[in-house]
């Protein structure tokens, strides 16, 4: 196994897409869900009650603990957006309602450094004895994670401290030595926050913690079957075909062949198996990793990055198995699936992985929120009927809006943290080579060599990037080359640069001089996708792709009924920009045609021959933008 990268942030990111929405994460978002979480939304929101549960857990009021047991989580992920958009936007006001947050947490911690509202509340003596689904260790990653971004981003250690004891904690509680719980987390997220702890503390007993929870899991004796068996409760998943497959805890890692059970927990999990692996170099585990994101992304995901076929379990289900109007595709599973790719980058440079965290930031995560921060989506389909929405039981988890909040609220901070961390994900290096994965507008630094740059990606595929500084050494520069484009070219100074092609990459190495350019033409053209036949719900079918976006019909502009359209026979498209439409989007208008419209309305059945279908003009929107028009009807795949 290769050495294990390491992620290059890029600072001043003034990138122009981006921008737009981060911008909206700072003025919109990070307030409105701070009303939320103090239920401070309008009646039609669902409540939250999480810093009342703080609140009440550090005594400064009295009242029982309301949501559910990982209700902590949503103002740790708050607090980490908060601490990533201060590194590049910072906000006195917002950092003083953090620090307060914050005080109101600490105060809550137990002298033995136990910090979990649900067990503070209910009763500490019931603690520690449902790892399976009472999300202690769940919660406990999600404060670590907002503890040392908030220290990185402030240099203030309240935070962290609390979640350094809290740790501490769970390694008295839970570990291989005898009289401790063998066991590991239900829903996994504090493997990887370990691993981020250890990074900035330099403790290896999060290390070893770490990879503790990695390894046994799914050993034999399976610890989630005792626990059952000591407590008398039934079996959550009893008459399901997923047990202990939804918890990805049937076997353990590194015999595990396919991704299976709840999305999210798959994505977290298998993020931290990969940091583990990295780590410790663990070719076993590197291998699994590998995998199982083979099995994830190349047979159980959607076209947009979505991932999880089925509302039972919100769950993978079988190969090739991706239903369009009963798809689950939650938010955060997609969150999830960023942070598998940006890790599997640092275990080895394969232009695939960030392919794919391309792939599920631009349409399966951005989908996520409206266009003004202030609504979200739980479930992102790939195909609505607002009707059946309504009155199909199998699709009612399916909504056709987005929702101001809901009391399962793990998705919308969710979302704002990753966007407020995006530069953390534009480059990675391994050894003197310096891969970049996204193509943001903005500054990177890597030692003495410093690179400044421009695009206005994902709607111009041309790229630039400048030399400010350069060391003396020989260095080696990779540019992703990403999967969709089919022609390219890259200049040096205003020639043709002689570029090795590897995995994905363009490499240059040389030393660099400060004043060089680079110039990056990617051909970013409308394109049909077509799925593997073996995707039964998308056989005969075809979606619409420029460069990272994906795209989709809506009825705003194609009417209703657009089940009735298909693919024309001619396959050119036309690409405008629209300043004034959602925000600023390229639109594609393609030929299509329509069917039924010679239909007798008093026929439901008829012998007669297939109806004639007119020529229309579709016209596609990327699907990130979808519902921000009022209700209607949207689709992505269509009939040829």
């Amino acid at each position: 196994m290769s050495e294990y990268g390491v992620p290059v942030p890029m600072t001043d990111v003034r990138d122009g897409f981006w921008g737009s929405f981060r911008d909206t994460l700072v003025r919109e978002a990070i307030p409105y869900q701070w009303a939320a979480l103090n239920d401070a939304l309008p009646e039609t929101a669902e409540k939250s009650g999480c810093m009342r549960n703080f609140r009440i857990a550090a005594g400064l009021e009295t009242g029982a603990f309301h949501g559910y047991p990982f209700q902590d989580s949503d103002v740790y992920k708050w607090l980490e957006g908060v601490a990533c958009s201060l590194r590049w936007k910072p906000d006195p006001a917002l950092e003083a309602l953090a620090d307060g947050a914050i005080r109101i947490i600490a105060a809550a911690q137990q002298p033995d450094g136990y910090l979990d509202t649900y067990y503070i509340i209910r009763g500490l003596d019931r603690r520690w004895t449902n790892l399976r689904d009472d999300h202690e260790l769940y919660v406990a990653g999600h404060l670590i994670e907002a503890a040392v971004a908030y220290w990185q981003a402030t240099g203030k250690r309240v935070l962290l401290d609390a979640a350094i004891r809290f740790a501490a904690h769970i390694d008295s509680v839970i570990g291989p030595e005898e009289g401790k719980l063998h066991g590991y987390p239900g829903h996994p997220v504090l493997e990887m926050a370990l691993m981020r702890l250890y990074d900035a503390a330099g403790d290896e007993r999060h290390l070893r913690l770490a990879a503790y929870f990695i390894r046994q899991r799914g050993k034999q004796p399976l610890f989630f079957e005792e626990e059952r068996l000591r407590s008398g409760r039934e079996d959550a998943w009893k008459g399901s075909p997923l047990g202990l497959r939804y918890y990805q805890a049937h076997a353990p890692l590194t015999e595990q062949r396919d991704a299976v059970g709840h999305a999210v927990r798959a994505m977290y999990l298998y993020s931290g198996m990969a940091d583990v692996a990295g780590a410790t170099g663990d070719g076993e585990l590197a291998a699994a990793c590998r995998r199982l994101w083979e099995s994830a992304v190349r047979r159980r995901m959607y076209v947009t990055g979505a991932l999880g076929s089925s509302e039972h379990g919100e769950a993978f289900t079988f190969d090739y198995d991706l239903p369009n109007d009963t798809v689950y595709g939650e938010t955060c599973a997609s969150v999830g699936l960023v942070f598998f790719a940006r890790r599997m980058l640092c275990l080895e440079p394969r232009g695939e992985y960030a392919d794919v965290m391309e792939r599920a930031l631009f349409n399966s995560v951005l989908s996520g929120m409206q266009l003004d921060g202030k609504r979200f989506f739980y479930v992102n389909p790939l195909e609505v009927v607002p009707e059946a929405c309504r009155w199909d039981r199998h699709k009612s988890h399916v909504k056709p809006e987005r929702q101001p909040w809901f009391g399962c609220a793990c998705c919308p901070p969710n979302l704002v943290r990753l966007l407020a961390s995006l530069e953390d994900y534009a480059a990675v290096r391994h050894g003197d080579t310096l891969y970049l994965n996204l193509y943001l507008g903005g500054t990177l630094r890597d030692g003495g060599l410093v690179l400044e740059t421009e695009s206005r990606y994902p709607w111009d595929g041309r790229v630039e990037l400048r030399v400010t500084a350069a060391p003396w050494e020989e260095r080696s520069l990779a540019l992703r080359i990403p999967g969709w484009c089919r022609v390219w070219r890259l200049l040096l100074n205003g020639e043709e640069a002689a570029a090795e092609c590897r995995e994905g990459y363009a490499l240059l190495r040389r030393r660099w001089q400060t004043g060089d350019r680079l110039n990056l033409e990617l051909e970013m053209i409308p394109r049909w996708v077509r799925t593997d036949p073996r995707v039964r719900e998308d056989a005969g079918k075809v979606a619409l792709q420029r460069g990272p976006i994906v795209y989709c019909l809506e009825e705003a502009d194609n009417g209703k009924d657009l089940h009735l359209l298909r693919r024309g026979p001619d396959p050119s498209a036309e690409t405008r920009w629209e300043p004034d439409t959602l925000g600023g989007v390229v639109t594609v208008l393609t030929a299509g045609l329509r069917e039924g419209s010679d239909w007798p309305e008093d026929r439901l059945y008829d012998f007669r021959d297939a109806p004639e279908a007119r020529p229309v003009e579709l016209k596609w929107i990327p699907y990130y933008a979808w519902a921000n028009r009022g209700t209607g009807e949207m689709r992505v795949w269509i009939r040829e």
